[in-house]
């Protein structure tokens, strides 16, 4: 969990927001909320919302870097939280997506407490896919631990960030 999130930032089915440099140190401590407004071609989905914390373009290493990772624009994995939409309304009564109609994906986050440094940038990664940490989604309303290998389908998945559907993630900002 503490690997270096570029990987992730550089695929093209990942969704990436990113600050400008920060201009003080910013503080934000309590629990995260995403509010995502997605539509699918399947019937379920999965959601990954990563919060990152951006190291800047000359960020030194540390003398005792072992692994020899460059740290200048390392990606540090601060919070992240998957959700399955089929229980966006219910754990208890789960419901599919309809294909092709928007929902509102909301859901809380683990609490933080995380100071983001002047210079640094936030970063927001949303995906649809965290294998192996998560198992795979087969984008069809089925009880996925008995899923054959014939019930995954791809999916196309849109996130929506307009007028109507903002989504977003809330972060509790000290003062």
């Amino acid at each position: 969990m503490v690997e270096d999130q570029r990987y992730a930032s550089y695929r093209p089915d990942v969704l990436v927001y990113q600050s400008e440099p920060l201009t003080a140190n910013l503080t934000v401590t309590g629990r995260l909320k995403a509010d995502l407004f997605i539509s699918s071609t399947g019937t379920d989905a999965d959601m990954i919302v990563k919060l990152i914390d951006v190291l800047p373009g000359d960020e030194t290493n540390p003398l005792q870097d072992l692994a020899k990772q460059q740290m200048a624009g390392f990606q540090r994995l601060v919070r992240a939280e998957v959700f399955r939409c089929k229980f966006r309304s219910s754990y208890q009564n789960p419901e599919a997506l309809v294909p092709g109609k928007i929902a509102e994906i909301a859901f809380k986050m683990n609490e933080i407490a995380h100071t983001f440094k002047k210079g640094h940038r936030i970063m927001v990664q949303v995906q649809s896919t965290w294998f192996p940490l998560v198992d795979r989604n087969p984008q069809k309303f089925v009880d996925i631990p008995s899923c054959v290998d014939a019930d995954f389908q791809k999916a196309t998945i849109r996130v929506f960030h307009d007028v109507l559907h903002s989504s977003h993630i809330e972060l509790p900002v000290l003062k």
